[in-house]
């Protein structure tokens, strides 16, 4: 059976929400919550980006709200989180690998849906950054941490920008599965690696003008500079060799 676009993007999108929803079951188990903080977080966290998305768009009803689907994984991903616990190296990394696939679906899908609906290139790679670090930006403000992805971390929302231009020209091309293919390829490998190797952005430049010194010139001293200015080029006119000199 051949899928049609609207399938796909509603898999791809679950498939996201399901990740996230890991996500924010996981600190709600860091925090000792219990069932209803599990489910909030991961509701939070798996809706939170795509009903940002779908208010700023405009298009109606936010999806999470209409599509029952999208809310089952998000309590799914509640449930798994709440029941097992996922410690160790092996669960981190398979953490790690399910932010990253859910960095790249909602890149991908935020960035079409706002593309289809008619939007320029670079409001639909805004929107797609917003549907796939939204969630994880309520998330993180609701337990009284600054968001990740306002720095001091490794490369996340630069990697989800890259997603969304590689969704949106594939899109632009007639294919729209290859884009959101490519996104979650991208995002994967790419985010995974600067975890793995530490790459960041670079920090803020320390350049503080308090440190330059202006001295302004009295009116006195600038005439005097100027008089010495000119006896030296009169000096420098003299020729040593010449007997009228």
């Amino acid at each position: 059976m051949i899928w049609d676009a609207e399938t796909i993007f509603r898999i791809v999108d679950v498939t996201g929400v399901v990740a996230n929803g890991l996500l924010g079951g996981a600190v709600a188990r860091s925090r000792r919550f219990d069932i209803v903080g599990f489910a909030t977080l991961a509701i939070i966290s798996g809706l939170g980006g795509g009903m940002i998305r779908d208010v700023l768009l405009g298009s109606g009803y936010p999806v999470a709200l209409v599509d029952p689907a999208y809310l089952t994984g998000a309590l799914i991903a509640a449930v798994i989180a709440y029941v097992v616990h996922l410690e160790g190296a092996l669960a981190r990394r398979a953490l790690s690998l399910c932010d990253m696939l859910a960095l790249g679906c909602w890149s991908a899908t935020g960035t079409i849906k706002a593309a289809a609906l008619g939007l320029e290139p670079i409001p639909s790679i805004m929107l797609g950054v917003i549907t796939a670090v939204g969630g994880g930006m309520l998330r993180d403000v609701l337990v009284g941490k600054t968001p990740a992805v306002f720095g001091g971390n490794t490369l996340y929302a630069s990697i989800g920008v890259l997603g969304s231009i590689e969704a949106l020209a594939l899109f632009h091309l007639g294919h729209p599965q290859a884009g959101m293919a490519a996104s979650i390829i991208t995002c994967a490998v790419l985010g995974l690696l600067a975890r793995r190797l530490g790459w960041m952005l670079p920090e803020p430049i320390d350049f503080r003008l308090s440190n330059l010194r202006l001295r302004p010139l009295s009116p006195k001293r600038s005439v005097q500079r100027l008089r010495d200015r000119i006896a030296r080029r009169e000096a420098a006119d003299v020729d040593p060799d010449d007997p009228d000199a």
